[in-house]
């Protein structure tokens, strides 16, 4: 079968393409010394201080200094604060918070608050790329704001690799913004993730990717498996505000699989490949696992491009249980399920994603294609907002049954270019911006179904 694919691809493509075209890439030392400079003993530290609070409940006690939701955030507070002290003050801490009330899992007024670190961008300060982390935590009952819920993989090791990640990035300068987000509310129903989502849209932050972590630290899963080398991105495909016109033309011209965070999903995954020693990812085409979600689902909601990054062998023995042995199998989320190594491991993979997204311009707008009964394909794009730092744009294609961008070909500082004797019908595109010194973009496919931009209210095309 093998053999047969090779022949299709070059039956597909002329030999010339093939050998011009190849995947290739600007590799960044930056990137490498960001991935080796996070430490797994730092997370640990941090996910046993997590821990020690007893009860991260959304619900529960917020006066003590010792224990409950309200010392654990006051606590991250602090820890970005003390960051930001080491980086001549280079983060912008606050808590983002509402009141909810009168929901199935949040009856009475509750304070929902969170923590974040903003490391406003040099050239581009209103681009944000956030790294996001749970600091609520459950037992069986998700009402039981008293009982002991460690949660120290879910999800102690999301908020531990979001403050690690901050301690690394904060050293160096960014041209768009990076946010380091403490959420809470998770467990609740997401609404932590709803209350920042919001902001941001009020705000007009212009997302470039949402990456949510939860669940980073388990490599000893339910069935069984040990496995410290792979994680899952999970991806949606088609973008929830779609409009019934636009739904219409991805019927017609494609897209399905190629939603703006199925192409930070493929970014996320080339990081992996190219920066993180002995990580594989893998991207699962689906919001998140099967009928379950997480906090970039609210960023997903208002059109933001946002993916869930986790372990892949996920142990439910330790998700949401009372602490107790029953038939020799100990239940509860507790410190001795996480590996800090493998936390690491995902935390510099967050880290030189930001990092990489961070130093390359905005992704193109209003990227357009033609084609149609012809030999070859015309992409054609607008400059992204704001950019001083674009060298010239890439173009990305593969067949349309492949998951992962095939060929490339840097074509310059234009706004048009025809690929000769490619044929549309047989490929799927995208164009990427390039940075003056090799950092790329996300890439962008033609059409409203892949477009990074969104629109605010009372602004104008």
């Amino acid at each position: 079968m093998k053999i047969i694919k090779t022949l299709m691809v070059v039956a597909l493509l002329p030999l010339s393409v093939l050998a011009q075209d190849a995947l290739t890439y600007k590799d960044q030392e930056k990137l490498h010394d960001i991935a080796d400079a996070v430490q797994a003993d730092r997370i640990e530290q941090d996910i046993r201080k997590l821990v020690s609070f007893g009860t991260r409940h959304t619900l529960s006690e917020t006066e003590s200094d010792s224990r409950g939701i309200g010392a654990a955030r006051r606590w991250i507070y602090e820890e970005f604060k003390r960051i930001s002290a080491d980086c001549g003050g280079c983060l912008e801490v606050m808590y983002v918070s509402d009141i909810i009330e009168g929901e199935t899992r949040i009856p009475e007024a509750t304070e929902v608050k969170s923590v974040i670190a903003i490391q406003r961008g040099n050239t581009d300060p209103g681009r944000y790329a956030i790294m996001s982390g749970d600091i609520d935590s459950r037992v069986s009952d998700v009402m039981d704001a008293t009982s002991d819920a460690p949660g120290a993989n879910d999800n102690a090791s999301g908020v531990a690799g979001t403050l690690e990640a901050a301690r690394v990035l904060s050293q160096y300068e960014f041209d768009g913004s990076v946010v380091y987000a403490a959420l809470a509310g998770e467990e609740q129903g997401l609404f932590g993730g709803k209350i920042l989502a919001e902001k941001a849209k009020q705000q007009q932050w212009r997302i470039m990717a949402v990456l949510n972590n939860d669940m980073i630290g388990n490599i000893e899963g339910v069935n069984g498996v040990i496995n410290n080398t792979t994680a899952r991105i999970f991806a949606e495909g088609t973008r929830m505000d779609e409009t019934d016109r636009e739904a219409t033309m991805r019927r017609f011209y494609g897209g399905e699989n190629d939603s703006p965070s199925r192409n930070v999903a493929r970014y996320v995954d080339l990081m992996a490949d190219r920066y993180i020693p002995n990580l594989d990812t893998m991207i699962v085409y689906r919001l998140d696992r099967f009928g379950r979600g997480g906090h970039h689902r609210p960023f997903n909601d208002l059109g933001y491009p946002g993916v869930r990054i986790m372990e892949t062998n996920e142990n439910y023995n330790r998700q949401h249980q009372d602490l107790r042995t029953e038939d020799g199998i100990e239940y509860g989320d507790t410190i001795d399920g996480v590996d800090f190594d493998y936390a690491a491991k995902l935390t510099a993979l967050n880290a030189v994603s930001l990092a990489g997204m961070s130093w390359a311009p905005e992704p193109p707008q209003n990227v357009d294609i033609e084609g149609a009964v012809q030999p070859s394909t015309t992409l054609s794009w607008d400059d992204a907002k704001g950019q001083d730092n674009v060298a010239g744009y890439k173009i990305y294609w593969r067949l349309t049954s492949e998951p992962q961008w095939q060929w490339s070909r840097y074509v310059g500082d234009v706004n048009q270019f025809t690929l000769e004797n490619i044929v549309i019908d047989n490929y799927v595109f995208g164009v990427a911006s390039v940075s003056t010194d090799g950092f790329e973009s996300p890439v962008v496919f033609p059409g409203p179904a892949g477009e990074f931009a969104i629109e605010f209210e009372g602004e104008s095309d």
